[in-house]
C-alpha cells in the first residue's frame, strides 16, 4: 500500500486526536497540510527538527484522504530542495480516520533517514 506521512510532535498528535483531524497551523497560514512520502520525510525532518528524538510519523492512507474530499497536490518544496522533488500537500484538514499507524521517528548518528514503514 502506498502511504503518505505527516511528521509531528507528540503534543501535535494529541491535539489532532482530540480534534478528529490533522489541521496544523500551516493549514490556516498557507492553505495546506505538509505531507511526505517515506522517501522524502528525512529532508524536512532534518531541516526542521534536527536533534529531536521525540518525533512521530502519522502513516496516512491516501485513499481515505481522497475519500474525505481533501485534494492532495504534488508541489515543489522550499528553495534548496531538489528541483525535481514534489511534495504532497493536502488542501484541507486530513481526517483522523486516514491515520493507519503512528510510529516514532528518531534520528540515527547521521541524522534522519528514510523510515521503515510497517
Amino acid at each position: 500500500m502506498t502511504v503518505l506521512l505527516h511528521l509531528c510532535t507528540p503534543a501535535e498528535r494529541t491535539a489532532y486526536e482530540l480534534a478528529g483531524e490533522i489541521a496544523p497551523a500551516s493549514l490556516a497560514e498557507i492553505g495546506f497540510v505538509h505531507l511526505s512520502t517515506p522517501e522524502q520525510v528525512a529532508l524536512p525532518a532534518q531541516r526542521l527538527f534536527a536533534g529531536r528524538t521525540d518525533l512521530q510519523l502519522l502513516v496516512l492512507d491516501p485513499a481515505a484522504i481522497a475519500g474525505a474530499g481533501v485534494e492532495v497536490r504534488w508541489e515543489p518544496g522550499v528553495p534548496g530542495d531538489p528541483e525535481s522533488m514534489r511534495f504532497p500537500h493536502a488542501y484541507g484538514a486530513v481526517p483522523a480516520s486516514a491515520v493507519r499507524a503512528v510510529q516514532p521517528y528518531r534520528p540515527g548518528p547521521d541524522g534522519f533517514t528514510e523510515p521503515e514503514i510497517g
